[in-house]
């Protein structure tokens, strides 16, 4: 059993590598390839989904690696495994030759895999790990195209924006070790005692919110969407930002161990799903106005995740990545086509590209939240959740609602108009357009577009109540008749207006309608309020460097070097000295020299020859006669005799 779940991991994540290391090699082949690995992965993960595997292995001391597929998982392995097929097949035919098909497949389904791990993972430090290797293949998407700088520093900012936020996993962690909980299962968390448990809380929140875009984080959103369209449709849909809403649908029982974190977490959810609305109505490039949706539609996730409504928030996430995936190879198609993705430039677009037309006209009539479509549905249970645990927050989603359904009917306006005189006058404003369609678009498209009318089921009174049980929130309330009927009647209501306003200028302020179109400028704020002072700071330290920290060993150093000269100069000295010592060491050994030949070696000389001189006065009385010796004998005795008598 447990072999499934590996599986389910290993085949995406181990495909995936050996594609991204193939390059440009295998170029024809890859694509194949790539949906043939993603159409075994969703065959294993439907398996996951009922058998249920669970496993897990040693990874540090204390601590294990812990896998598993529950009732929650269950659906999210189902829904980024299809979503990848999809995707993987609509990329086959949008990407040439001349790419490098080998790591655009290869990171797509490495990312995949990454998601795989997340959603199953049951302990912090896998599901760590799979969170930083989501961050990271998610930037080499982004910035698929590297050559082009803009690509580069719009994937640098989602990556930098969502890093800092993932800081707070770790936080988490730490805290969570600190205390006591050292198999750091993500199910002990909500025991952990106080006043860990509220810094493990405050670090899983801050992580989750920045990976789905909500505020104050949402605008790396925005700058990601200058990755490829397929790229889009998969990290902003069933994967990367829907991570982060997984994340707290699943520690649930941690945000309401804190008292805080719930009302916190759906109170952002709440004010994201209004304002990140607002701001999509002001877009005028489709992809820009997908992008705020993403984020808009997340805060419903994330307002369920802090009302407790985990079933609902799971329908809203499943239903949400049916319908955002097909909607961005809907306008990743047209991109293509038409090159551009302007909103005026693509006005006829749907009568142009008819099946492409029919795709985004359902799609966007379910992110309008419009019945009976899957979102208008998910959105009802969501707000329920929402009413049972507050007025106030109700009333805020049902607005958000109402703006949902002015900026999908914005979009469909757009491209369901009639064609201008001139169409050719607005394309190719981003790219040369090739004016037709791949032959992988439909498929894949039709599939994601049937997926994102249907899954409302899932809110029906009897699917409904098995999501429930199955999800393990068999209490969670249900929307009333009445809210019900309230909802039906916003969203028409906001539709029509919409519809009517759209020739029309907006009846706001400019300057708001330049603030909400450039994403509430939070960009701005986060480089006035962090990058700034950061890169100030970072100034300022190297200032202090170069002039206290490094000025202190030039100093050292200089004295270093005055004491050397100094120790030169008493060196050279010392040498004159003695080389003034070893002159008069050789003057007084020339006169010694001197001395020696002229006084001690001539003295010797004296004594020798007086000692020869004395020998040949000693050898003369040798003579042989007695008498002679006889008077020589006579002589010394009377000297003697003289001798004694003068001493005494």
């Amino acid at each position: 059993m447990s072999a499934v779940i590996w599986l389910l991991i290993s085949l995406p994540l181990g495909a995936g590598a050996v594609l991204g290391v193939t390059g440009t090699r295998c170029n024809r082949l890859v694509p194949a390839l790539g949906v043939a690995v993603a159409v075994a992965t969703l065959g294993v993960a439907v398996a996951a989904a009922v058998t249920r595997p669970q496993s897990s292995a040693p990874l540090f001391a204390g601590m294990r690696a812990g896998l598993a597929v529950d009732g929650l998982s269950a659906f999210m392995v189902v829904t980024v495994a299809a979503v990848t097929t999809a995707v993987l097949a609509f990329a086959a035919g949008e990407f040439g030759p001349d790419e490098n098909r080998g790591r655009l497949f290869g990171l797509m389904l490495v990312f995949s895999g990454a998601m795989l791990v997340t959603v199953t993972a049951t302990t912090l430090p896998l599901l760590l790990m799979a969170w930083e290797v989501m961050g990271a293949t998610s930037w080499a998407l982004i910035g698929y195209w590297w050559r082009r700088p803009e690509r580069v520093r719009a994937a640098d900012t989602a990556f930098l924006t969502t890093r800092t936020a993932d800081l707070g996993l770790y936080l988490a962690a730490g805290a969570a070790v600190a205390g006591g909980a050292g198999s750091l299962d993500l199910r002990a968390l909500p025991d952990a005692p106080s006043p860990w448990l509220h810094v493990i809380t405050g670090g899983v929140v801050v992580a989750a919110l920045g990976k789905s875009a909500q505020l104050p984080f949402s605008f790396w959103l925005s700058r990601a969407m200058q990755g490829p369209s397929p790229v889009s449709a998969l990290l902003h849909s069933a994967t990367m930002v829907a991570a982060g809403a997984y994340l707290l649908l699943r520690l649930h029982p941690l945000l309401a161990a804190t008292g805080w974190a719930g009302p916190l977490v759906a109170w952002t959810g709440a004010v994201t799903a209004l304002f990140l609305g607002v701001v999509a109505v002001a877009q005028r490039d489709l992809k820009q106005l997908l992008a705020a949706s993403t984020s808009s539609q997340l805060g419903f996730m994330v307002l369920a995740a802090g009302s407790g409504g985990i079933a609902a928030g799971t329908t809203q996430l499943v239903a949400h990545a049916a319908t955002k995936s097909g909607l961005f190879l809907a306008a990743g198609a047209w991109l293509t086509a038409l090159g551009t993705k302007h909103l005026p430039a693509l006005r006829g677009a749907a009568r142009t590209y008819r099946l492409l037309g029919t795709a985004f006209t359902v799609g966007a009539l379910t992110l309008a939240g419009l019945p009976p479509l899957s979102l208008w549905a998910a959105k009802d249970e969501v707000l329920a959740s929402a009413y049972a645990e507050s007025t106030g927050l109700y009333a805020v989603g049902l607005a958000a609602a109402a703006v949902a359904a002015v900026y999908s009917i914005k979009a469909l306006w757009y491209v369901t108009q009639p064609l201008p005189d001139d169409p050719e006058a607005g394309y190719d404003t981003e790219r040369d357009g090739t004016r037709r369609t791949a032959r992988t678009t439909p498929a894949p498209l039709l599939v994601l577009t049937f997926a994102a009318a249907v899954l409302g089921v899932l809110a029906l009174p009897g699917p409904a109540s098995w999501l429930k049980r199955l999800v393990g929130a068999p209490d969670e309330p249900s929307p009333k008749p009445w809210e019900v009927g309230l909802s039906v009647g916003v969203a028409f209501a906001a539709a029509g207006l919409a519809w009517w306003w759209a020739s029309r200028p907006a009846p706001l302020p400019r300057p708001a309608v330049r603030w909400a179109r450039g994403w509430l400028h939070l960009e701005r704020a986060a480089h006035t309020v962090v990058v700034r002072p950061v890169l100030g700071l970072a100034r300022a330290l190297a200032v202090f460097d170069d002039r206290v920290v490094d000025g202190a060993v030039r100093q050292v150093a200089r004295g270093g070097l005055a004491t050397a000269r100094i120790a030169g100069r008493v060196d050279d000295g010392i040498d004159a000295a003695v080389r003034q010592t070893a002159r008069g060491g050789l003057a007084g050994a020339r006169l010694a020299g001197r001395a020696d030949d002229g006084g001690i070696d001539a003295a010797v000389d004296a004594v020798a020859a007086g000692a020869r001189g004395l020998g040949r006065a000693a050898r003369r009385p040798q003579t042989g006669l007695l008498h002679q010796y006889y008077a020589q004998a006579a002589l010394g005795f009377a000297v003697l005799v003289l001798i004694v008598l003068l001493v005494r």
